[in-house]
């Protein structure tokens, strides 16, 4: 790599204008320590760009936020409430930033998307993915992400990095957690030609998996490499 691990190269300084990317992975990945050094270097870049998280980004979608990851004592939450709470998030969201941002031109980019949904009630909670397909068409109305950066690491190293105060999503077990890997892996071995879904190594030190994400975002959107 030519380039200092943190910096955007020339090349995808202008590829990733007007894009849509999705960080997601496991809870544990290092995802969220990517997010913060990817955004300060498309910013140092002079990228414009809207960050969102899910569930959340808005104000309504906070509201659902609390709702969905707060250990509820009264009740258990029935797993298609849960589905459906991250997709009324995530139509208020599509329609209140992601679509108009991409409209002028800037890169959105989401702290988890419809991906999760496909591997945390899907594949680790049993909803039918074409149920879930359903509900998605709604809430994104053809908003679909350009490429879903997928954070891989072995489930060992993602527990020795899970906060110790666990949300709820969080403390579900190693079992839950298990299938959730799989959901991610069951959606990269969807996409053979990696154009939808791009697996990140993310078992190395920080500024190893920054050059991962380099690597593989410029494998997908800079032509003649």
């Amino acid at each position: 790599m030519t380039t200092p691990p943190q910096e955007l190269p020339d090349s995808l300084k202008t590829a990733l204008r007007g894009k849509f990317l999705v960080f997601d992975g496991p809870d544990g990945s290092g995802k969220s320590t990517q997010l913060v050094m990817f955004l300060k270097a498309v910013r140092d870049a002079g990228i414009e760009v809207t960050e969102v998280r899910e569930p959340g980004g808005t104000e309504v979608g906070e509201k659902i936020r609390d709702a969905l990851l707060d250990h509820l004592d009264r009740e258990t939450m029935s797993l298609r409430c849960e589905m459906l709470l991250y997709m009324a998030s995530r139509a208020q969201l599509c329609e209140q930033l992601i679509a108009p941002s991409l409209k002028k031109g800037h890169l959105v980019v989401a702290d988890r998307f419809v991906s999760s949904t496909y591997a945390y009630q899907g594949t680790a909670g049993g909803i039918p993915i074409a149920e879930i397909d359903a509900a998605a068409k709604i809430a994104m109305q053809g908003t679909e992400p350009d490429a879903t950066l997928i954070f891989d690491v072995d489930q060992d190293t993602a527990a020795s990095r899970l906060n110790p105060l666990l949300d709820r999503m969080e403390a579900k077990g190693a079992a839950f957690h298990a299938k959730v890997r799989q959901g991610y892996q069951d959606l990269i071995k969807s996409d053979p030609t990696s154009t939808r879904y791009l697996r990140v190594d993310a078992k190395g030190t920080p500024d190893q998996v920054f050059g991962n994400i380099l690597d593989v975002l410029t494998d997908r959107f800079v032509e003649n490499r």
